[in-house]
């Protein structure tokens, strides 16, 4: 079962996850979540420096920082993908926000098929701001077709190499019950998402119908990103917004 903390000094509660990223946040009452994605992606040291100039045009501390979402050039090995999260999470040690391991910060980081970028930017972030709206307001992480455990990915992903019409309609079925988790360990339900989110660079055309709106998965519509997951051998992502305001900076 999902373990869910609060942050405190954040204004927001969090699915524990890894060090890199938990699985998803949501505003502690008092407080609600903004998303603000950058018209420009920045470089993601110059990215995360803006994140820093808003909070505090906002009056808000580096703790309301609260998810963020990325674009890299390509999908990492596991041993690069650890070495690029290490490295993440120093900046949010510096802002008090990541300790001994514990991350509350939800992230989605995906590889565009198109465009791609020369470095890691930063696309979008998440924050929480005082507020008495009785609407609650979340962002739920970015997660693949990878089930928990300690083994490596390969082991651990759903029909590991495969991407036949079928392996597809497993790793979407997968995936979209894997938000729908989040969802409910945040206290919320599909039909709180304000937008959802999909990441991969296959045809899941045939599959939107069966397996996502008939399971109540997009009452908001789908963005369909043409992008791949960060890892290698990783072919399908998602997740699932419902911050009570978002804007373009």
């Amino acid at each position: 079962m999902s373990e869910v903390i609060v942050f405190k000094s954040g204004g927001y509660r969090y699915i524990k996850g890894g060090f890199q990223f938990s699985s998803g946040v949501a505003a502690e009452r008092g407080f609600a979540i903004e998303r603000a994605r950058l018209a420009r992606p920045l470089p993601l040291a110059a990215g995360l420096a803006a994140v820093t100039a808003h909070l505090e045009a906002l009056g808000r501390a580096s703790t309301a920082f609260a998810a963020c979402e990325l674009r890299s050039p390509e999908p990492f090995s596991e041993q690069g993908f650890e070495s690029f999260n290490r490295e993440y999470v120093k900046t949010l040690e510096r802002w008090g926000v990541y300790r001994n391991e514990a991350n509350p910060v939800a992230r989605t980081n995906v590889c565009p098929q198109y465009d791609k970028p020369r470095e890691p930017l930063l696309y979008a972030f998440s924050y929480t701001v005082p507020s008495d709206s009785r609407r609650g307001s979340f962002i739920v992480a970015g997660g693949a077709e990878v089930r928990g455990g300690p083994q490596g990915y390969a082991e651990r992903t759903v029909r590991h190499g495969e991407t036949s019409p079928d392996a597809l309609r497993d790793k979407v079925r997968f995936v979209v019950e894997l938000m729908a988790g989040r969802l409910k360990a945040l206290g919320f339900s599909w039909a709180d998402a304000i937008s959802t989110q999909a990441y991969t660079v296959h045809d899941i055309g045939p599959l939107i119908g069966p397996e996502m709106a008939a399971r109540g998965a997009m009452e908001g519509g789908l963005t369909w990103h043409l992008a791949r997951p960060p890892v290698v051998g990783l072919e399908f992502e998602m997740d699932v917004r419902g911050a009570a305001r978002e804007i373009v900076l």
